[in-house]
């Protein structure tokens, strides 16, 4: 049997099962365009589409193997949407760091990572910058007691705006990217109230309705249970406390939080169950109406219902699609829950936002839902009894928690570095109630408004909500209730992911090299290397790795950074105690002693005036512009490079080079320090 035809041989046992393929081979397109280290031409472009569409063509002849020919159609296919979405969201960045008057209109309020109260403005107008240079959207915290405004009011302060910054360490998450997407071409702050310049018009409604309705349960609901609820019905979290988001995140029911599969999924079975069930206990009408169709519809719309009033974020889009799926299924008279449906969810996702492939929610959405869908088909092919019938519920739930939890585990810990241990724990004894209290009874207090006794599903639904912030306070509280983890080198989690879904998606036995493929993965992680020496690109901090973990600069200031290199270490102490753990000191300044050269830290112009003794292989690291014969780290010079790191081998790696040269960048054309600096660390280890 030649090679060939072993592998038609092989391939065609895959028929029937070649379609969730495609969204996975469009996916690796866009991961290989977001990849590159710079932006592909137009030529290029071009030429990835005509080969797209040659080999899709070549993949229409009869023959046994001619539909090997989708794969590279579909790669070319991938890096050309991405390419397309990326230039369409493009929209002005400033450049500068700008402080005056600001106007626009509120999009959107949520709250940033320190608990602060966030508006997102558009239509903005900033002092002496042209309208053709204005970004489209800034996003401004505000510092202190603010009355907010509704959504779609226009508003004006003076604040404080940035250009969105670069990875906080080489090869770490990019949110300039992130913001190029979102269209965010500022951030910052304000510490003076925000004025109304004009009422809300007759623009976003929907936005009014959801403030109102988050106001209104807020008002109703006392305490966290009215932040709860504003986030689990209109999407707002701008209730919710950083206590209590601690507390969900460290038992792991955090996903609660996050209108996605989970709740859009509750609410339309909720009121396709509810439905169906009404028109069966009428006897004319099920034996005259297609009830599952109609009740199946139904629940569509509410779910479309939903989607409007949550606001429509990405993973609020991306279950909508996963049930609208599954319920056309019905509708068509097909299998609902079928890895076919999972891949059109995926591949109308894609094709709406290629670059949501890059974000934990849809790695975690897509890898717990297919994960759930292989195992509960191999036990319903297997025809694997579940126990008495009576127990089949809680075996069942407990199965599906425990596959979610391990499909999803990797991911979190990706993306997040922790491990929730009693997360299966805490999911058991919250998410039944989240199914059979909380959400039926959101609906009851919809359907009971127009009487006015909508007090009565808002009692249950707070009983409910209070039952699941206790356990998350509790869980949260046992000794041991998260691990921290050190990030994963670059290759981990794509080779993570290929083995994932080879394991999920092929059929039959070779699917055990998908899991090889993902023991490959952890071993890398397990030896994966930390930065020795982290530079932060605002100069504000530098962080050195020591027996005790990384020690750092500063007990305070650039808090955020310091989180994040702490977090990526593995590492959960606080900052000031990382701050003690810094050994070395001169006249005030930060000062570490390396091989060949000396690393000094001295924020401020007045501790780099105090600087003395400077030669030709120090390295001050600053925050503000100077002279002298050693080698300044500037922001100015910073902004060629982005943050930096250094290996124990010596090895120099900055920002720049992992994140390329792409649209969303906007690096500064390299300079005489940056070449200087490379000379020096050139192959010199840092011990």
């Amino acid at each position: 049997m030649g090679l060939g035809t072993a592998a038609s041989n092989v391939l065609q046992g895959q028929r029937g099962n070649l379609f969730p393929w495609v969204p996975v081979f469009l996916g690796t397109g866009i991961a290989v365009y977001f990849s590159l280290k710079a932006e592909p031409s137009a030529t290029g472009i071009a030429v990835s589409a005509a080969a797209s569409m040659l080999f899709a063509a070549c993949a229409l002849i009869r023959h046994a193997l001619a539909f090997l020919c989708w794969v590279p159609a579909l790669l070319a296919a991938g890096i050309c949407l991405a390419f397309t979405r990326t230039h369409q969201a493009a929209a002005p960045v400033l450049d500068f760091r700008y402080y005056g008057p600001v106007e626009g209109r509120i999009v959107a309020i949520d709250r940033s990572p320190t608990d602060a109260l966030r508006l997102t403005l558009d239509q903005v107008r900033l002092d002496r910058v042209a309208p053709a240079d204005t970004p489209a959207k800034v996003r401004i915290s505000l510092k202190g007691s603010i009355d907010i405004q509704q959504p779609g009011s226009r508003v004006m302060t003076t604040a404080h705006l940035l250009p969105p910054q670069g990875p906080v360490e080489p090869g770490g998450f990019d949110f300039r990217r992130h913001a190029w997407f979102k269209q965010l071409g500022g951030l910052g702050y304000t510490r003076v109230p925000v004025l109304l310049a004009e009422a809300p018009g007759s623009g976003k409604p929907v936005e009014r309705l959801r403030r109102t309705l988050a106001q209104y349960l807020q008002t109703r609901l006392p305490g966290e249970s009215g932040g709860f609820a504003a986030a689990v019905t209109a999407g707002d979290r701008s209730g919710v406390g950083e206590e209590t988001l601690t507390a969900l995140r460290q038992s792991n029911l955090a996903h609660l939080l996050a209108i996605s599969g989970l709740h859009m999924g509750l609410l339309t079975g909720f009121v396709f169950a509810s439905l169906r069930t009404l028109m069966c206990l009428v006897p004319w009408a099920a034996l005259r109406w297609p009830v599952k169709k109609l009740a199946a519809a139904a629940a569509l719309a509410a779910g479309s219902g939903y989607l409007l009033l949550s606001g429509g974020n990405v993973a609020t889009e991306r279950a909508f699609v996963m049930v609208a799926v599954m319920f056309g299924a019905v509708l068509l008279n097909r299998r609902a829950i079928t890895l076919r449906a999972v891949a059109v969810a995926a591949l109308i996702v894609l094709l709406r936002r290629p670059e949501s492939l890059l974000s934990p929610g849809f790695q975690m959405s897509f890898a717990a839902t297919a994960a759930l869908v292989a195992v509960f088909a191999a036990l319903r092919d297997g025809e694997v009894p579940l126990g008495p019938r009576w127990l089949r519920p809680l075996l069942a739930l407990v199965l599906s928690s425990a596959v979610a939890g391990a499909a999803t585990a990797p991911f979190a810990a990706a993306h997040f570095n922790t491990i929730p241990h009693y997360g299966l724990l805490a999911n058991l004894l919250s998410v039944p109630v989240m199914g059979t209290v909380v959400i039926p009874a959101a609906v009851l207090a919809l359907a009971l408004a127009p009487l006015g006794l909508e007090w009565i599903g808002l009692t249950v639904m707070q009983w409910g909500m209070e039952w699941i912030l206790w356990v998350a306070r509790t869980v949260s509280g046992f000794d041991g209730s998260v691990s921290h983890v050190a990030a994963p080198g670059p290759r981990v989690l794509p080779l993570l992911a290929a083995g994932f879904v080879f394991a999920v998606v092929w059929q039959g036995r070779l699917r055990l090299a998908g899991l090889t493929a993902c023991a490959a993965a952890f071993g890398l992680w397990s030896m994966a290397e930390r930065p020795h020496i982290l530079i932060a690109d605002s100069g504000g901090l530098v962080g050195v790795m020591g027996p005790e973990g990384r020690a750092l600069s500063r007990a305070k200031a650039q808090a955020f950074i310091a989180g994040v290199w702490l977090e990526n270490d593995g590492d959960p102490e606080p900052q000031p105690a990382a701050a003690a753990r810094w050994a070395g000191g001169l006249d005030g300044l930060a000062v570490w002693k390396g091989n060949r050269f000396r690393l000094v830290h001295a924020p401020g112009m007045r501790k780099l005036s105090s600087v003395s003794n400077c030669t030709g292989t120090d390295i001050i690291v600053t925050t503000v512009a100077g002279s002298g014969d050693c080698l300044l780290l500037t922001p100015e010079v910073m902004r060629q490079t982005g943050s930096i790191a250094l290996t124990r081998s010596g090895a120099f790696l900055t920002a720049r080079e992992t994140a390329g040269d792409r649209p969303w960048t906007g690096w500064q054309p390299e300079g005489q320090e940056i070449r200087r600096l490379r000379r020096l660390l050139s192959g010199v280890g840092s011990q």
